[in-house]
């Protein structure tokens, strides 16, 4: 049994800065998640993208604002049970609950917060019949390191801006030797900017763009070698390639998270504002995971949400304690 004070599910950012926000009330976290690295969706599926809305930071990559916020959390020395889903939280007393994942590893706490994110992401696949026998052996639903792609022939599908995004960057910066976009219309759900930039490209030859197509067939021994496209008037043609890279999105689900208990209004837990709990007391749900009256899904609004948490959090840990507010510029940072 691991015990500690906070069991936190969810290792993104929006977790991990609450880590920080309980240390400063001497609060210990541990956190769970289903990925085997901590960071979420900014680690999983957008490490190389850039962030604007950071305060403090103009622009911060994603991967790098997930280092800063375990560097920022270490004094704290978080736990961690990586690569395993909370799949129940079983209260067991008024101050303990039971969290128990997947692989059957059980946490016990006073305090649950669910920082989950938009919950457990499935990538939407093209209808290609082999298409699971080249997964991971040059099929890919997300972009986690572009450099992977470096000199190598790359087919995209997808007409959004993930899609366009991708085939923009890794043409622009010269990472690989050949980038495809097909797409199954003319026209583009995507940034005008992104579209345009995509039409230059085309233009210039530094682009293959094939639209009114879609990927309906892989060949390969062992791994991806050709793809097989099928053109609105044109027909069947093979594509030699090295990865096919289909870009159609993620469907996120709360997944296990529906099952406990929880009111539950689009998709998303309802929560209080006063602190952001939510209607069993001591579970609490920050960041996308939650719900409420003029609802932002920022990771800013996030940070924001689990400091007022935490502060409830302390409160019913230790309600013979009065908590003074301390700044840090006055303070410092002292970690356990």
């Amino acid at each position: 049994m691991i015990e500690t004070d906070i069991i936190i599910i969810g290792a993104g950012p929006v977790g991990l800065f609450t880590v920080f926000e309980a240390g400063l009330l001497k609060l210990r976290c541990h956190l769970i998640d289903s990925l085997g690295e901590p960071g979420g969706q900014c680690s999983e599926i957008y490490p190389k993208k850039p962030i604007y809305d950071i305060p403090g930071f103009p622009e911060v990559l994603a991967g790098d604002l997930i280092d800063n916020l375990m560097k920022q959390a270490e004094p704290f020395k978080p736990g961690f049970t990586l690569g395993e889903a909370a799949v129940s939280i079983d209260k067991v007393s008024e101050n303990e609950f039971i969290v128990t994942t997947a692989k059957g590893t059980k946490h016990s706490a006073p305090i649950v917060m669910i920082a989950g994110g938009l919950g457990v992401f499935e990538p939407r696949k093209p209808p290609v019949e082999n298409l699971a026998d080249y997964e991971d052996k040059g099929v890919e639903y997300v972009i986690k390191d572009p450099e992977f792609y470096q000199g190598k022939r790359c087919v995209i599908a997808g007409g959004g801006d993930s899609a366009l995004d991708w085939a923009i960057y890794l043409t622009k910066n010269n990472i690989a030797s050949e980038v495809s976009l097909v797409h199954r219309r003319n026209s583009f759900r995507g940034h005008l900017d992104s579209v345009q930039q995509i039409m230059d490209l085309a233009d210039e030859g530094k682009v293959n763009l094939i639209t009114e197509a879609e990927v309906v067939g892989i060949g390969g021994n062992g791994k991806v070698e050709n793809v097989t496209i099928k053109h609105k008037t044109q027909g069947e043609f093979v594509k030699e390639t090295d990865h096919f890279i289909p870009l159609f999105g993620l469907k996120p689900s709360l997944g296990p998270i529906a099952d406990w208990g929880l009111e539950i209004e689009k998709n998303a837990i309802k929560v209080d504002t006063l602190d952001y709990s939510t209607n069993i007391p001591g579970v609490y749900a920050i960041g996308d995971v939650n719900t409420y009256p003029n609802k932002l899904k920022l990771i800013l609004c996030g940070f924001h949400e689990g400091t007022l948490a935490v502060q409830s959090a302390f409160a019913r840990i230790h309600p013979d304690k009065k908590n003074v507010l301390k700044y840090t510029t006055v303070n410092g940072v002292t970690g356990f």
